[in-house]
């Protein structure tokens, strides 16, 4: 494997450190799961894992050196990302529109399709997964072992095994508290309230950052 192993073991631990702490990621999992089921909490982690695939890709294809010499392009891609994090935190506290989740006894209104797309776009317009990527990732790359692109494959491969893994983790377990949460509206609607919150103050704190 054309990786230094310490390096290896010490990018997997930095990984599962910043995976485990709440981010944008994890809160729209936790919605997904708490208002659509395990099945929800899944899907839309996928969604999330094929963004990070994406990151990984635009990493290795040098989207680092980009941000580097023409820094206001970070900034542009960190501003959409905290207006869309904004806009999740809005539609969450008004409890309507497409990403929204509405119980009923025939199950989750919100198609699987819809559940994954959202995931990614909330993954792809993630500042903290960007930065995460393009900033993190090359550090532990070394031309001198090897090809660039398997070790940015494996990586990849590391970071999103264990995002999908940790979040996974989070959606299935919200979707069995959300099956309970189904017949209790006014605490359901609290915790939309909440989330919708938190989901918009970490988007101005994304936007005003520097």
């Amino acid at each position: 494997m054309p990786l230094d192993p310490h390096l290896l073991v010490a990018f997997t631990l930095a990984t599962v450190v910043a995976t485990a702490a709440p981010g944008p990621d994890m809160l729209f999992v936790l919605s997904c799961g708490m208002r659509g089921g395990p099945r929800a909490g899944l899907l839309a982690t996928t969604g999330i894992a094929a963004g990070e695939a994406v990151h990984v890709l635009l990493a290795a294809a040098g989207l680092s050196a980009l941000f580097t010499a023409v820094p206001e392009a970070f900034t542009v891609l960190r501003i959409a990302g905290a207006m869309y994090l904004a806009y999740l935190g809005v539609q969450m506290i008004r409890q309507r529109g497409d990403l929204m989740l509405q119980p009923g006894a025939g199950g989750p209104a919100l198609p699987g399709r819809r559940a994954f797309l959202s995931g990614f776009l909330t993954n792809l317009s993630n500042p903290k997964m960007i930065a995460f990527s393009v900033a993190f990732l090359p550090q532990f790359v070394d031309p001198s072992l090897g090809s660039v692109w398997v070790q940015f494959a494996v990586l990849g491969v590391i970071l999103i095994t264990v995002e999908f893994l940790i979040d996974g983790g989070v959606g299935v377990f919200a979707g069995r508290i959300g099956q309970w949460l189904r017949g209790r509206r006014s605490l359901r609607r609290r915790i939309d309230t909440a989330t919708g919150g938190i989901l918009i103050a970490l988007g101005l704190r994304l936007a005003v950052d520097q």
